[in-house]
């Protein structure tokens, strides 16, 4: 017999993930590292990946962020319009293959930075709700 110790929650809406904060600090870190390399060096194509993973993983957290925060706008705002924009290109540059390289890392790196400029801007907008 075996038992489990997981239990699978039912979250269709991401209620739960809206109420968690994203830890932003340490990916910061990691996208100024990322967009500090010069070229090829000694990472290998496997660290490359693993970074373009992590950095992927944490750009689809903050895409889901900005696109609850867009939606408790109006339609017709600025706000939501450019985050609409920024959703968009997100969604097609996050589409995209990983690749074990410099420039796939760089270019994940850059997205997460633009969602967090997104996602800063829409906090200082005021949040009315969705008409």
């Amino acid at each position: 017999m075996h038992t489990s110790t997981h239990t699978v929650l039912y979250d269709p809406d991401g209620l739960i993930e809206a109420e968690l904060p994203l830890d932003r600090e340490p990916y910061e870190c990691l996208v100024k590292a990322v967009l500090a390399w010069s070229g090829e060096g000694t990472v290998t194509t496997r660290d490359y990946e693993q970074i373009a993973l992590q950095l992927t993983g944490h750009a689809r957290a903050i895409a889901a962020d900005v696109r609850r925060r867009a939606n408790q706008l109006p339609k017709d705002s600025g706000p939501k319009a450019l985050a609409d924009v920024v959703l968009r290109e997100a969604e097609g540059r996050l589409s995209k293959a990983i690749e074990g390289t410099v420039h796939c890392a760089q270019n994940r790196a850059r997205l997460v930075r633009a969602l967090y400029a997104r996602l800063d801007r829409l906090g200082a907008a005021p949040a009315t709700q969705a008409v």
